[in-house]
């Protein structure tokens, strides 16, 4: 299920929607909404020994699964400051020696998200907040199982991160 199914209605002037799975249009006002993935900004933290840093989540989707630091981009705002800002919100932690990784999509509560993902590492002794209940650093080969992990895409980006192995 894509993000307009179901608008049947305009949301500035209540008038019918036309359209199809990507796009709906309002032929009285002149609305056209699309249904674009939502961006996101994600980093795989690792420490000197090679471990990876996840936070267990605290709310839904996924509560109790294991996440990678990040989340979403504000309006207007660079994905690189959204990670910092996500960063230092759920784990305290500053962020360095940045490398892009790559792009990925996830299904994410009814939308798509576009997830930009980062390997760095993080200066500072890790905390949890903002909605994580737990931190644990991983070593490679004690991660959790896909199943374990908050998001499908998750196993992909970390072995990607992990194939790197340049130590951000």
């Amino acid at each position: 299920m894509g993000l307009l199914a179901g608008w049947t209605y305009c949301p500035r002037c209540g008038g019918e929607l036309v359209g199809g799975v990507g796009r709906v249009d309002c032929r009285r006002c002149g609305f056209v909404g699309y249904a674009n993935p939502v961006p996101g900004a994600e980093v795989i933290l690792r420490d000197h020994r090679g471990r990876v840093l996840l936070g267990r989540r605290a709310f839904d989707p996924a509560k109790g699964l294991w996440d990678l630091p990040g989340g979403f981009l504000d309006e207007e705002e660079h994905p690189l400051d959204a990670l910092r800002r996500e960063v230092r919100e759920e784990t305290s932690l500053e962020l360095e020696a940045l490398r892009f990784l790559g792009h990925y999509l996830e299904p994410y509560d009814g939308r798509t998200v576009l997830c930009l993902a980062w390997t760095g590492r993080g200066v500072g002794e890790p905390h949890p907040g903002d909605d994580l209940v737990e931190l644990r650093w991983f070593s490679p080969d004690e991660l959790p199982s896909p199943r374990e992990l908050a998001f499908a895409h998750y196993a992909e980006v970390i072995a990607a991160a992990l194939a790197r192995d340049d130590g951000a």
